[in-house]
């Protein structure tokens, strides 16, 4: 039976990230980066695609528990059998240079056989290395990829289908471990990692970082493992953060809807900002502010939803045919054709964040304002387009509400930008304009005066979600009978089973897939902010309450949720539906506010 998506937990260095499950396997790793390609894709097919597991012999099934080591990203699973009980701690040290798997087995009671089985397969499971003894080592050779597998000497490994294998016996307070290390095959080998000081070192390191949350209120376990995942997503190197660790989990079972969201999207931007300026990590927002900067320096016409680690513009959509699928969800692909859609939100986003980050205190960059003041000039003559919108449908452009309204944001933060610092220099005149313009036309074109509700598109009876975000963003007061009237069209329409759906799937939708969907996670934090400016607090925190209940045994939330089945869909651990949780408890609980 394959695992649930909720059977995962995540381990990372900042760059790269793994996926282990409950049964003790590294399933999921690309090396050296989270975009890299995969040495172990048994996610996404099977085990002859790659995984590594550790695990007590003659045991199938999954582990006993499992648990973050309290603030950490360093992970325990233990089993408890009729021979006695073991530990197995995983986790990525954090690196100058190459990347480390370390696994340590520990014996907590009897003596325990331990069985080992890595199968290492390059390149997304479709290449199976060379494999010789160095030095002590295993070592796996490919093109261009090299990996290095250290254990104690007293453990035998041998070869065997294709796999590298051990099995050794543990005693209470014995401990044995493994490092799996990657780097280019043409270099030497890099330095070893001492696995023992790694895992102290690692624990005292994110507590440390941690302590540097302020938030305090309820459910604050919560928010800190949201905030422990978002840094494990976030590319260190550059301050990108990916929306996912992973690709082409599929949002509906069986189903095409699987897309690659080892990137990073610029809708995520303000609201991502907000949570780590909030929270109290200024320098990872600065980090994300300066990424997002270098990422869309160039012609506005040229502005993308989404760009690499580094702000990589071409992103590719590849089909990997030798892959079934998560639960034979296929397509597989990597990459992301969305890349060159037209969405007219992320001006608003860009311009939203860096009005933030400027309202914060955190240090203006060279040339920012006149990024902003040429997003403006490209926005001012072409804002009145259709898009493809924040949810990226490949049916076609449409007026999207949203993407309007996102354009109104733009023109009102450069504006309020410019009345608060006049001595930047702009054309105020022409972006109060705009933005009385584009207000004037979505409350005339963009809203149902007979169901009293915004529509996803000029001219539809459709919904979207994102309209819920119209009273955060100050469009409308949260107070106005429009804005509480779209918030009950929401919850009536797109509701489902008390979760929130983003927009209509059923036969009418926009975005030109076949299938299903399941409930949108961070929609649903959505909902629970607008109920509670909408003065419904009550209904607000049961919300939230509920959404804190879908994480997993281990506190992670993937992109969607299915009420039905009980199960996580969609690309794991989601970013944006950790942002949601710590946005939407900042503001039930705290103040709400960045700075």
């Amino acid at each position: 039976m394959h695992p649930r998506i909720e059977d995962y937990a995540l381990i990372g260095d900042e760059q790269t990230a793994a996926l282990v499950g409950r049964d003790g396997s590294v399933d999921w790793l690309c090396l050296p980066r989270f975009d890299s390609a995969a040495c172990f894709a048994r996610l996404l097919g099977d085990e002859e695609n790659g995984h590594w597991r550790i695990a007590p012999k003659g045991v199938d099934g999954p582990c006993t528990r499992r648990a973050y080591r309290p603030d950490t990203l360093v992970l325990d699973t233990e089993w408890e059998t009729d021979e006695g009980a073991i530990r197995v701690t995983d986790l990525m040290p954090q690196r100058d240079r190459a990347p480390d798997l370390v696994r340590v087995v520990e014996g907590l009671r009897g003596r325990v056989t331990v069985r080992s089985t890595l199968r290492l397969r390059f390149d997304y499971g479709s290449i199976v290395p060379w494999m010789r003894k160095s030095d002590g080592h295993r070592v796996a050779i490919a093109g261009p990829d090299s990996v290095w597998l250290r254990s104690e000497p007293s453990v035998r490994t041998w070869g065997e289908d294709l796999a590298t294998h051990s099995e050794f016996t543990v005693a209470e307070g014995e401990k044995v471990a493994f490092v799996l290390t990657w780097h280019p095959s043409h270099e030497p080998r890099p330095p070893l990692v001492d696995p023992h000081k790694a895992v102290r070192a690692s624990v005292k390191d994110w507590r440390k970082w941690v302590r540097r949350c302020r938030y305090t209120g309820p459910y604050r376990d919560a928010v800190v493992r949201s905030l422990i995942t978002l840094k494990a997503l976030t590319y260190r190197p550059t301050g990108g953060i990916v929306a996912a660790a992973t690709t082409s989990l599929p949002e509906e079972p069986g189903g095409v809807r699987n897309w690659d969201y080892r990137y990073c999207w610029l809708r995520d931007s303000t609201l991502t900002l907000n949570a780590g300026l909030a929270a109290g990590y200024r320098k990872e927002a600065e980090a994300w502010r300066n990424w997002l900067l270098r990422a869309v320096a160039g012609d506005p016409a040229d502005l993308q939803i989404m760009y690499g680690l580094a702000g990589e513009r071409r992103l590719p959509e590849t089909e990997l045919a030798w892959l079934s699928g998560f639960a034979g969800s296929a397509p597989v692909r990597i990459g992301n054709d969305a890349v060159n859609q037209l969405q007219l939100d992320v001006y608003g986003e860009v311009m939203d964040s860096l009005a933030l980050a400027r309202s914060s205190g955190l240090p203006p960059r060279p040339h920012m304002w006149s990024i902003q003041r040429a997003l403006m000039d490209w926005l001012c003559e072409e804002w009145r387009q259709p898009d493809e919108g924040l949810w990226e449908v490949r049916g076609g452009r449409r007026h999207f509400v949203h993407s309007k309204i996102m354009v109104w944001v733009a023109a009102d933060r450069a504006v309020r930008t410019l009345e608060e610092e006049p001595e930047l220099g702009g054309d105020l005149d022409r972006w109060r304009a705009l933005r009385d313009e584009v207000h004037r036309e979505v409350c005339e074109k963009g809203y149902d005066a007979e169901r009293n509700t915004f529509t996803q598109f000029y001219g539809s009876r459709e919904l979207d979600a994102a309209l819920l975000l119209i009273p955060r963003l100050g469009f409308l007061p949260p107070d106005d009978p429009r804005v509480t009237g779209t918030v009950e069209a929401i919850r009536g329409e797109l509701g489902h089973h008390g979760l929130l759906r983003r927009y209509s799937t059923d036969g009418t939708t926009v975005d030109g897939l076949p299938g299903d969907e399941g409930t949108f996670v961070v929609c649903s934090f959505w909902l629970a902010d607008a109920l509670h400016m909408t003065g419904l607090r009550k209904e607000a925190r049961e919300l939230f309450e509920r959404l804190v209940g879908l994480c997993n045994d281990v506190g992670l939330l993937s992109e969607e949720y299915d009420p039905v089945s009980g199960r996580q869909l969609g690309n794991f651990p989601q970013a944006f539906s950790h942002v949601g949780l710590v946005n939407t408890a900042l503001a039930l609980f705290g103040d709400g506010e960045a700075g």
